[in-house]
């Protein structure tokens, strides 16, 4: 999750929301990302699908069912349907995200029976820095 939180800080410092993502396999880190979805004019720019798309390509496969993709918000539908197609591992999280969470707070794509991948989940690890970085993105944008 440290690493995952250096990739949020770079976001915040580039004024994007502080969102960050890596992708490791057997502790080494082969994807990582931030969200650049202001700096690219790109919806999809999220950070787990920038980590995901960089681990791919280092990797030479799609499949990913050996990695865990460490990101500091709980995903989005988008961002855990990507993970979700890329057969992940495992996924862990810091923060919950009420408002669009899709590994257990709204949805849970990773333990949707219905679905031909299911995977692990841990959230909460590290929470309070990963909501930090949140508070304070938000609370600059509503200065005056």
């Amino acid at each position: 999750m440290t690493a995952a939180l250096e990739q949020a800080q770079k976001a915040l410092a580039a004024g994007e929301v502080p969102i960050g993502a890596v992708v490791a396999v057997d502790g080494e880190i082969i994807g990582t990302g931030h969200n650049e979805r202001q700096a690219s004019n790109d919806p999809t720019a999220h950070a787990e699908v920038l980590a995901l798309r960089q681990a791919a390509q280092h990797q030479g496969d799609w499949r990913l069912a050996d990695a865990i993709l460490v990101v500091t918000l709980e995903p989005c539908p988008m961002c855990a349907g990507a993970a979700w197609a890329s057969r992940i591992g495992r996924v862990v999280f810091g923060a919950a995200n009420m408002e669009a969470g899709s590994l257990g707070s709204l949805l849970h794509v990773g333990a949707d029976p219905r679905l031909n991948h299911e995977f692990p989940v841990t959230g909460g690890v590290q929470a309070e820095a990963c909501t930090a970085l949140l508070d304070t993105f938000f609370d600059q944008l509503r200065r005056p």
